[in-house]
């Protein structure tokens, strides 16, 4: 008995779990059921029974636990963040800022975004007597989220410009901090953004004058957010032929709108904006993009709490995003003000779309981060065959690489970032504002589908765990897969590529040759860059040479070729900005191993293929005839 006793008041050996971490956990000893072999004694049968030890007993689950990542500082964390703004942006005041937002979003913000998760939005239609309400409700931590989105001044920082150009750089390094763990409170972040910018630039009347100040405000009873209603039901990116919603004169000069909203993300908002025809006397209106006029409306409800001229008809069911309300509504007499000229909605929200893509390339970069942030704290923890995943050369070779796609999107994100600074600011040359209206929509339709790969392949790097939904991993690829569909899907930015440097003449991308040349300059002598410099040089030839070549091609070609090239544009300049970045004083070696990585790809894919003839004007029939393949009919089949 005193052995027994011994033994069951024994922890375990090497037990590393923390569910068990600090209690003594008892051994069980059991007796054997069988009949002790030829030869054995009683005595040695008994110490067996004594000496047993059996790690599973009834709801106990043994002693392997695997320890999760921990999320660090993500300030702190990342090396080329801080490199990038110790080179740029060394003010004190910005950096410490960044810094204590980034412990806060590490102890406290990223509880929230998990909450978020798990509390989605829903919808309560009627009220407990029957009444039509329409309540969104959803839960504290999104609530939160608003008060600190204002507090740290995630969209005001944009508007202060207390750091002239270099305000845009620094707003949106916090909204990299912040967007992985935010429960996608920065997608009604980035419609604020896109609502302020539009305003701003058609003129502060007095109708919306209000909504501006509490938009850019710090003051969490005062903050506003804004909506992004232009999706219906015929289709999303062709508002011209799509948008069906009307607008009704009122003898005040305000409009009232009547119109099937189909799809409306943060439908909580306090304000929206969206398109409408106006109609004339007679009811009428006009056709197509010159018939579109942009509007503003606030949301509000009657004193019996019903939401006046709007009806919320049901939340969607999402595959991602799903912490975010996102709704189909019915516009019944809405009121609204007219903000841009009659006609004149489509080119009034331009401005909005560059906010917006913006900041969709920046969740795109954030979201890269984020997940080899925590691969690579993983593998300093996880032991498999023998050793630590760190040690194993191959996961740290995946891990590499995905790390040289998450710098390359960071630095081709935040040169657009300052691009925009600078045209705020009023400092732009007209290089800076061509580069902008190119690299705007390259940088969306690139950073969106690197996102999905890069996260996707960082759940593999958790194993069966990334696959688990109880350890938050697989919301990061549900959420990741929204940006390379929101705000333009691929196919549709490519083509917007071509029109922007159609309506140029061409100037778009006479800016991006020269800057991008411009990049190069600084890496000259340095021999250690010189095959990334090379590979970046002979790209932007063949970029030229095919340019030039499919100017006297039929006007199909270069449809065909659009995807192509958007993506041999964004390859070929964040080749160069890491060149550039690689040859600062402060950099580091890694810098340049980084772009040694990133031009061994294949920067010019839109040349490879069309050396393959992916282009031929045989091509869309053969590409037709095998997607609508229909097998030959069997006559032996009934």
């Amino acid at each position: 008995m005193p052995v027994s006793t011994a033994l069951l008041n024994r922890p375990l050996a090497g037990s590393c779990s923390r569910a068990w971490r600090g209690v003594s956990r008892p051994l069980v000893c059991v007796r054997s059921a069988h009949v002790a072999a030829t030869g054995s004694t009683a005595d040695e049968e008994r110490v067996w029974e004594a000496t047993a030890q059996v790690p599973f007993s009834g709801a106990r689950i043994g002693s392997f636990f695997q320890d999760r990542p921990v999320l660090k500082n993500p300030f702190l964390e990342d090396a080329l963040l801080r490199g990038y703004l110790s080179r740029h942006l060394p003010e004190r005041d910005a950096l410490s800022d960044l810094c204590k937002f980034g412990e806060r979003v590490a102890n406290e913000v990223d509880e929230w975004g998990r909450e978020c998760e798990l509390n989605p939005p829903r919808l309560v239609h009627f009220d407990s007597w029957g009444g039509r309400v329409d309540h969104i409700v959803t839960s504290p931590a999104w609530k939160r989220m608003k008060d600190l989105s204002a507090q740290e001044g995630l969209v005001a920082i944009g508007y202060e410009r207390s750091f002239g150009e270099w305000s845009r750089v620094y707003q949106m390094c916090k909204l990299f901090l912040f967007s992985p763990s935010s429960g996608l409170y920065t997608c009604p972040l980035a419609m604020t953004d896109g609502a302020a910018k539009v305003i701003q630039s058609i003129g502060i009347s007095s109708a919306v004058e209000e909504a501006y100040s509490r938009l850019t405000t710090r003051q969490p009873e005062s903050f506003w957010t804004s909506g992004q209603w232009m999706t219906e039901r015929r289709g999303g990116s062709d508002v011209a032929s799509g948008t069906e919603t009307v607008a009704v004169p009122q003898t005040d000069g305000s409009y009232k709108l009547h119109g099937f909203k189909w799809f409306t993300s943060a439908t909580d908002a306090d304000v929206t904006l969206t398109l409408a025809r106006v109609q004339d006397r007679r009811g009428a209106t006009t056709p197509g993009s010159k018939g579109l006029t942009l509007f503003y409306a606030e949301v509000s409800r009657d004193e019996d709490g019903r939401l006046k001229g709007i009806e919320v008809q049901r939340l969607k069911d999402k595959l991602g995003t799903r912490q975010m309300p996102t709704a189909e509504l019915l516009l019944d007499g809405l009121q609204a003000h007219r903000l841009s000229e009659e006609g004149r909605g489509v080119a009034s929200i331009a401005n909005m779309l560059t906010i917006t893509r913006i900041h969709n390339s920046i969740s795109a970069a954030a979201a890269m981060r984020r997940v080899v942030q925590l691969a690579r704290d993983y593998a300093t923890r996880r032991t498999a065959f023998g050793k630590r995943l760190k040690d194993h050369t191959l996961h740290t070779q995946t891990l590499a690489r995905m790390e040289v796609e998450t710098r390359g999107a960071f630095l081709m994100v935040m040169d657009v970032c300052r691009l925009l600074g600078r045209e705020e600011s009023g400092v732009a040359s007209q290089l800076d504002t061509n580069l902008l209206r190119l690299l705007t929509p390259v940088v969306k339709l690139y950073t969106g589908k690197q996102a999905v790969a890069v996260v996707s392949e960082g759940l593999e790097c958790f194993g069966g765990q990334g696959y688990m939904e109880d350890t938050g991993l697989p919301g990061l690829l549900r959420d990741a897969q929204v940006l390379s569909i929101w705000e333009g899907t691929t196919n549709i930015l490519s083509l917007d590529v071509l029109r922007c440097v159609a309506r140029s003449s061409g100037m778009v991308l006479h800016a991006y040759f020269t800057h991008t040349k411009s990049l190069l300059a600084s890496a000259s002598g340095v021999s250690s860059l010189a095959p990334a410099v090379n590979s970046v040089d002979r790209a932007l030839s063949e970029l030229k040479d095919f340019i030039q070549g499919a100017a006297t091609k039929a006007p199909g070609y270069l449809e065909l070729a659009a995807r192509d090239l958007a993506y041999s544009l964004a390859r070929t300049y964040t080749g160069a900005l890491l060149i550039d970045h690689a040859c600062w004083k402060g950099a580091s070696a890694s810098d340049t191993y980084t772009a040694l990585r990133w031009c061994e790809q294949d920067l010019c894919p839109v040349v490879t293929r069309q050396a393959r003839g992916c282009y031929d004007p045989s091509t869309p029939a053969l590409d037709a005839a095998l997607v609508y393949d229909q097998p030959t009919q069997d006559r032996s089949v009934p």
